[in-house]
């Protein structure tokens, strides 16, 4: 959960780990693997969840990292993360987007975005950002694994 400093700097009541949601959209899948592969000892100290096709990338990349997969973001992956978002059990959502390309499911993608805007959790929607989040989660004193 994010502070009134911005900070992230420890996980929901009830929770010993922030948890983080993971997703990205076809064309972008390979650079969160790559993403994850960059800072997987910091996202080692989260409680990971990602779209199905996403985490499967992310586990074929990173193995030892565990990773609750939850259905493809067309078939209700979407909306699964979003509902982990309104019962604040995701603390974070990172979320390549591929602006060049449609998406059958944007009402999905919409509504995920918007209920992470909606109950203020940092959100990160392409590389750049991301990257800085990560600054912050590998300053921030989180709990070791």
């Amino acid at each position: 959960m994010a502070g009134p400093d911005g900070q992230l700097t420890r996980a929901r009541p009830g929770r010993r780990r922030p948890a983080l949601a993971l997703v990205a959209h076809d064309d972008k899948k390979a650079e969160m693997a790559d993403f994850v592969a960059a800072h997987e000892a910091v996202l080692s100290r989260f409680d990971l969840y990602a779209t199905g096709t996403t985490g499967g990338r992310i586990l074929e990349r990173c193995p030892t990292l565990a990773v609750t997969r939850l259905k493809s973001g067309p078939l209700g992956g979407d909306q699964q993360i979003g509902a982990l978002i309104a019962d604040e059990k995701i603390d974070a959502l990172v979320f390549f987007v591929d602006p060049l390309s449609p998406h059958p499911h944007d009402v999905d993608v919409k509504a995920l975005t918007r209920v992470a805007l909606v109950y203020d959790i940092p959100m990160a929607l392409n590389r750049a950002t991301a990257e800085r989040l990560i600054q912050t989660f590998a300053a921030a004193p989180l709990p070791p694994r």
